[in-house]
């Protein structure tokens, strides 16, 4: 089996469940507003077979001396995140999958973070949970059970392999602010970028030099990515003049920037850094500049 490392259709999706090859479906829905909602979501309805991924449960640092970033979503050590797909019975044959409800805002957390772990093998469903509902797919209900002893005895463990993806830390980006060999790309939306309004941080603004590109905008009025030819453009025209292989996407908490990361790669450019830390750790760094207003 060819592994699929961008984006799965619903249609794809379908035939490699029918095909028996060793396949792991998670369900990363989730609300930054509400995150109780996620368990929520998930036991009332979800594709079927597939697990749960819980972004501040599953996705998130919990203790802060194992954290390896600050804000407000601190990625777990590679480690931890390697023992959790342990627990669950993911190992590195197989083939993931990620969804949620929100136009991949949340799934491509896990995508990006299975790609940092080593595993290439994981593709984001396009068009989510609505397009899986749309064509019919089949779907269950219930909660997530707890991982049996049985299982965790038995299961392969997943092995992590040198990164595929590559995470800075704030003195990296800190290092070469307003240097060619950084472009940094800001996925929150427009009004949170220029500092107009800001409902979840102590401060407003952007980090120095930043393009905005909000994560919104990769995608069609239906959820799904919008056509290559499309996104190259848009990026392009974004990118002018920049060095390909310079961009570091961040967002407010490490999770919205990475629906852009997957978009420049359907786009055809480099994978980007992931500032994981981004607005959230930024702001409440004493001593960093922070800037208003648009950039370009």
């Amino acid at each position: 089996m060819t592994a699929l490392t961008t984006l799965i259709s619903v249609t794809q999706l379908q035939a490699l469940q029918q095909s028996g090859a060793p396949l792991m479906v998670f369900d990363c829905s989730f609300d930054l507003s509400d995150p109780a909602q996620a368990d929520q979501m998930y036991a009332n309805a979800h594709i079927a077979g597939a697990v749960q991924a819980h972004v501040d449960r599953d996705l998130s640092a919990h203790d802060p001396a194992r954290a390896l970033n600050g804000g407000r979503h601190p990625l777990p050590r590679r480690e931890d995140f390697a023992a959790w797909l342990t627990r669950i019975g993911f190992h590195n044959g197989m083939q993931a999958v990620v969804y949620d409800r929100n136009g991949c805002n949340f799934c491509a957390r896990l995508w990006w973070m299975l790609k940092w772990a080593g595993h290439d093998a994981v593709a984001v469903l396009d068009g989510g949970w609505p397009a899986w509902l749309a064509a019919g797919g089949a779907v269950a209900s219930g909660p997530m059970p707890a991982p049996s002893q049985a299982l965790h005895a038995s299961a392969r463990p997943f092995v992590l392999q040198a990164p595929l993806r590559r995470l800075l830390h704030i003195g990296d980006v800190q290092a070469h602010l307003g240097q060619p060999a950084q472009t940094l790309i800001d996925a929150r939306g427009p009004a949170r970028y220029r500092g107009e309004t800001e409902p979840l941080d102590p401060v407003a603004g952007h980090i120095p030099s930043a393009l905005n590109r909000p994560f919104t905008d990769n995608f069609t009025p239906s959820g799904h990515f919008k056509p290559q030819p499309q996104l190259q453009a848009e990026w392009d025209a974004l990118l002018a003049g920049r060095e390909r292989d310079s961009l570091v996407v961040y967002c407010g908490s490490g999770i919205s920037a990475l629906p852009n990361a997957v978009a420049l790669e359907l786009a055809g450019y480099p994978p980007p850094a992931l500032y994981a830390g981004s607005w959230s750790e930024w702001c409440r760094t004493p001593g960093m500049p922070i800037a208003t207003g648009q950039e370009s």
